[in-house]
This record gives structure tokens, sequence and C-alpha cells, in this order.
């Protein structure tokens, strides 16, 4: 059995906290983070085989219990009350938003009160892609790498692995869930609407496909991993170009009228000068994008 800490993972069960806005709240993003933590906890509690914490800024809500999983409230602001809940914790997986964790404070100290507390190991919250190029909303994961390498550069004190599964497949059944608990959002690549916004010349450019289900399978099993964990934790379902998603898409959906659609032989070309409008329609999660 091991003792698994949980940050981050109880939003979801706030039915109205599907997405979380900047202080201007001119751009919202989905919790994508708090959702797979989800997947990943029905995962670990169906094992029977570990204890875990589930650690949250809220208390529980009424009547929610859940075998195998204590709720424990903390505001993640003091890091010693945060290394008292911690003791005993073998693994700590955070889920914590990025873009809503100002200065990387409550990351930062979840860390610092894991090494504080003995855990052997940590998992920061990436469950996203390795590179964040044009995707601003995500430097606080750039940020939290390097104080983790910079915390072991001269001697191990924790170990540590980014789960970076990619873009997750699940995304593509929009508006269909295929997943217990990740919302469905608008990609680029909507295959219900057989229609797609490319950037040009962006055809070849290689893209990594996970189903949340087999991410949550393999954390499980890393968390049982008798051996040291690598510092990329390497998750690829399928890796593919975005010519070859596009094609897979006429595949299924047939061919659409150029006006509205990619996949029926009539691209629409976003060029390279739009990609700052591009981009803040992306934040914005704006169907009017394509």
């Amino acid at each position: 059995m091991v003792k698994i800490a949980i940050a981050g993972g109880s939003g979801s069960l706030y039915p109205q906290r599907h997405s979380t806005c900047f202080a201007d709240e001119s751009t919202c993003l989905p919790r994508t983070a708090v959702d797979v933590a989800q997947e990943v906890i029905d995962v670990l509690v169906a094992t029977k085989r570990h204890e875990i914490l589930l650690l949250s800024r809220k208390d529980a809500p009424d009547g929610w219990t859940v075998p195998g999983v204590q709720w424990v409230r903390t505001s993640y602001e003091d890091a010693q009350e945060l290394a008292s809940i911690l003791q005993g914790v073998h693994t700590v997986l955070s889920f914590i938003v990025v873009h809503s964790d100002i200065g990387n404070t409550s990351q930062s100290n979840l860390i610092d009160a894991s090494i504080e507390a003995g855990v052997k190991r940590f998992a920061p919250s990436e469950w996203a892609s390795s590179s964040f190029e044009y995707m601003d909303w995500y430097a606080g994961k750039a940020e939290i790498r390097e104080y983790l390498r910079k915390l072991n550069e001269d001697e191990k004190v924790l170990e540590y692995s980014l789960f970076q599964p990619g873009l997750f497949a699940n995304y593509l059944t929009y508006p269909y869930k295929s997943a217990n608990h990740v919302v469905p959002i608008e990609t680029p690549i909507d295959f219900n609407s057989c229609r797609a916004l490319v950037v040009d010349g962006a055809e070849d450019a290689r893209i990594t496909l996970t189903t949340v289900q087999d991410l949550a399978q393999v954390v499980a099993r890393a968390v049982e991993y008798d051996g040291e964990w690598p510092m990329i934790g390497g998750v690829r379902g399928t890796e593919l170009t975005v010519g070859q998603l596009l094609a897979l898409g006429g595949k299924i959906r047939g061919s659409y009228s150029p006006l509205y659609s990619s996949f029926g032989g009539g691209r629409e070309h976003t060029p390279r000068a739009d990609l700052d409008r591009f981009r803040q329609e992306l934040r914005c999660g704006q169907a009017q994008s394509f």
C-alpha cells in the first residue's frame, strides 16, 4: 500500500467550477488538471491498494465519501502546515491549476513541504504538452520545472517525474463526453463540425494524442513502480502529424464544403502573422475561432 496525497483534485466535485478566469475576467480556461485528477483518483481507488489524501481549499461537499480517500482542507499558504499534513506520505500528485496559482505559490509550498515531510516522489502539475509555445497560460509549468531542477541541482532531495501526455484524444469527441470527468472542449480541429483552423505550413507538425484513461492507468502503475522515476514521464498514446489527423477526420466524417471544412479539400489557413489573435481566441475558448 502506498500513501498518496493528491493536490488540486477536488474542484470538479463542485459542478459550477468547470473553468477558471484570469483576474480581469477577460479570459477563461477549462480546469483540465482538476478533471484529470478525478480520472486518476478513480483508478487508484479501484485498486483498493492505497491510502489517499485529497487536499482541497474547501470543505468536503455534504455527504461526500469515497472509500480509501480522506479529505483534508488546506490553504496551501503555510508550508509548515502542509509538511504536517504530508507526514507519512510516499507520493504527491499535483493537479493545481497553474494559471490560477499566482507566482506558483501554492505549488512551490507543496514542493517545499514534500521535502520537509520526507516525501519520496512528486509529480508536478503537468498533464499536458511538453512544449508551451503560444500557450503563455502554461508558463507556470515551465517555472515549476526550473524550480525542481534547481532544488536537485547539487543533490537529489526529491524524486520527481513530468507526466506529459500531449493533447487528450478525448477532446476530439466534442461535444460528446468520452471520459467520466474530463469535459471535452473545442479544439482547432473539430471533428463534430467538420472544420479546422490550421496554421499555414503546419501540416507536418507532429502532435501526441493520449486518452485520459490511458494516462490514469500509467499514473496508477507509476505509483506502484519500485524503481526510480525518470524525470520525463514518457507518456505517449499516438504520435502523428497535423495533416494525418486532418486526413483521419476526413475518413471518419466525409467531405464537407470548403467554406466550413478542412476535411473536404479546401482548407482555411491562418497566416503566421495572425497567431497572436489565434492564441487569444483559443484562450477564450470561443467557437468563432473557426
